[in-house]
């Protein structure tokens, strides 16, 4: 559930899942620093490779936040305890490369969950408010219309750097005067989560898939 208040200060998070990208990623990291906003990138393992992998040194250089969405984006609700723990554990080995820290935070590919995957993957599981703008058939139009909908107050937004995925690179140059004309102020997860008085690892325990961080609210 979302909720506004004009007494308080709005935040949002720009969250982008599945890369780095060669082609798209660049584009993003651009745009969000063209408009002076932050983001969190939720990065798939398979996808830091030699050529992709200075973009994701890049994107944390710049001040953006990375996080784990595994290794190789399988449906890790049908995976093994053993084949969850793995997925986790490789694609933290490459981030901490990049970030030189452990991740808060955990993207389930494809929003998909089990008890499994909570009882062995010790980070908070964040899903977000979308757009489906991994369909190519949503125009960029469309993903900003529908973003800008979406959006109140500790909203995840969840975005897409993945290949080809032009149309959202479009949309934030909509997406984001937007917001800030409504009064957004661009946080990324973890500063969400701080400014909000939430613990991540608190609800992690507990088996929560966080769309909106909403304040003192368990």
């Amino acid at each position: 559930m979302c909720y506004n208040s004009a007494m308080n200060k709005k935040y949002i998070a720009l969250t982008f899942d599945d890369g780095p990208d060669i082609e798209i990623t660049p584009p993003v990291l651009d745009k969000l620093s063209a408009h002076g906003v932050t983001g969190s990138f939720f990065l798939i393992g398979k996808n830091i490779t030699r050529d992709t992998l200075p973009i994701a040194r890049d994107t944390f250089d710049r001040g953006f936040e990375i996080e784990n969405h595994s290794l190789n984006h399988y449906y890790m609700d049908k995976l093994s305890p053993d084949e969850i723990r793995y997925e986790i554990a490789k694609n933290e080995e490459l981030l901490m490369d990049i970030t030189g820290r452990p991740s808060s935070f955990f993207r389930p590919p494809y929003l998909a969950v089990s008890s499994d995957m909570y009882e062995n993957i010790d980070l908070c599981f964040i899903g977000g408010l979308h757009c489906e703008d991994w369909d190519f058939d949503v125009s960029a139009e469309e993903r900003a219309e529908r973003t800008i909908e979406n959006a109140c107050d500790g909203a995840i937004i969840l975005l897409h750097d993945l290949e080809k995925n032009y149309p959202t690179v479009e949309a934030l140059d909509t997406i984001i005067p937007a917001l800030k004309e409504k009064g957004f102020e661009f946080v990324t997860v973890s500063e969400l989560f701080k400014i909000k008085g939430i613990d991540p690892k608190e609800k992690a325990a507990r088996g929560h898939v966080y769309d909106v961080v909403e304040r003192g609210r368990a």
